[in-house]
């Protein structure tokens, strides 16, 4: 048996029935799994790369996880925002420190750490969807080649999948299509379109937590 264990943001939490359709692609990933992984979903919203460590979040996987697990790391999302200092990192510093603690704290389990660039927003200007967060892409990338850590490019996948349907189909996924303002948070087709582009991610990389796809 394979345990999952997913360190993340609201983008990848999930969510209970209060919150519908409210929901994060962590909700959904197992449905693309066989029986034979099990996720642990520890994603909180509202968290960065530093405050899901310093509230020990990141602690509590660790007390848990061992040889042969997997640790999805999706971190950024709450990193930029500067207006909130207390979960606010710098791209090229402080968040490439933090990202490595949750390698190295995996790695010392012997689990296998992945990371995530942040997730697409609805962000339409002018006919094209642009992609945020590019210094914590670029700065998360470097940690991967830097320690040798598997990486999924999220953020390029979902912006090329919002592309590809085009925006009426895309704007469905948000939570702007039931509350008018949410261009971050998904609803569960968006967020479970996102758990597929994950699964498929996880296809690329060839490892053997790849072999249990459905």
């Amino acid at each position: 048996m394979i345990d999952v264990f997913l360190a993340g943001d609201s983008t990848m939490q999930t969510y209970d029935s209060s919150f519908a359709p409210q929901a994060g692609w962590g909700q959904f990933i197992a449905k693309y799994f066989s029986s034979d992984i099990t996720f642990h979903n520890h994603a909180m919203g509202g968290r960065s790369s530093k405050t899901f460590i310093t509230e020990g979040r990141l602690a509590a996987i660790l007390a848990e996880i061992k040889q042969g697990d997997y640790l999805f790391i999706q971190m950024g999302h709450n990193d930029s925002t500067k207006s909130r200092p207390e979960r606010y990192t710098e791209a090229y510093d402080d968040y490439k420190k933090y990202l490595k603690q949750y390698v190295e704290g995996a790695r010392e389990k012997g689990a296998i750490p992945i990371l995530f660039t942040p997730v697409g927003r609805l962000h339409y200007v002018n006919g094209e969807f642009l992609a945020d967060f590019g210094d914590y892409c670029n700065a998360m990338k470097e940690v991967a080649e830097d320690q040798n850590v598997l990486l999924v490019d999220l953020n390029k996948k979902s912006i090329e999948y919002f592309s590809a349907i085009g925006y009426d189909q895309a704007f469905e996924l948000f939570m702007i299509s039931v509350n008018g303002t949410d261009c971050t948070h998904f609803t569960e087709k968006g967020a479970n379109e996102i758990a597929k582009i994950v699964s498929e991610g996880i296809k690329e990389l060839e490892l053997e937590l790849s072999g249990y796809l459905k």
